[in-house]
């Protein structure tokens, strides 16, 4: 049995205003994709309207709760003492949403009793995963 883990979490847009809305969010995490976090954002918080969905590294954000990563779509970074950076890029424009880092870590340790670090591919099927590459390819 595999067990997802979902966490609500509020997400502070960082704009021009001098206040910061605050936008819902949802971290997820699926044991049968190990090295992946998806973080998701409704459609009233977009620009587009409608719900988006980022996926990027596990480790790219636990990395990102002590120091500053990323060079792609997606950096991560502290901010004070009680909240991370993550910056999202996209042809459309960025961005950036403060959350706080507890929330964070609580999100990551769940993960982690889930699949520890280093033990991903232990939780990956690539026999599945070959065979959906070459029935997508046919």
């Amino acid at each position: 049995m595999s067990t997802v883990i979902e966490q609500p979490v509020e997400a502070r847009l960082v704009a021009a205003a001098p206040r910061m809305p605050s936008i819902p969010a949802t971290l997820r995490y699926d044991p049968h994709d190990p090295f992946a976090v998806r973080m998701s954002f409704p459609a009233p918080a977009t620009l587009e309207g409608a719900d988006v969905i980022w996926t990027f590294a596990r480790e790219l954000l636990a990395s990102g709760l002590e120091e500053p990563v990323g060079h792609g779509d997606v950096r991560v970074r502290p901010y004070g003492y009680d909240r991370i950076v993550l910056e999202f890029h996209a042809p459309e424009g960025t961005a950036v949403v403060h959350v706080r880092t507890g929330e964070l870590r609580r999100f990551l340790e769940s993960t982690t009793q889930v699949v520890p670090f280093g033990l991903e591919h232990l939780h990956q099927d690539l026999d599945q995963q070959l065979a959906e590459l070459l029935r997508d390819a046919c």
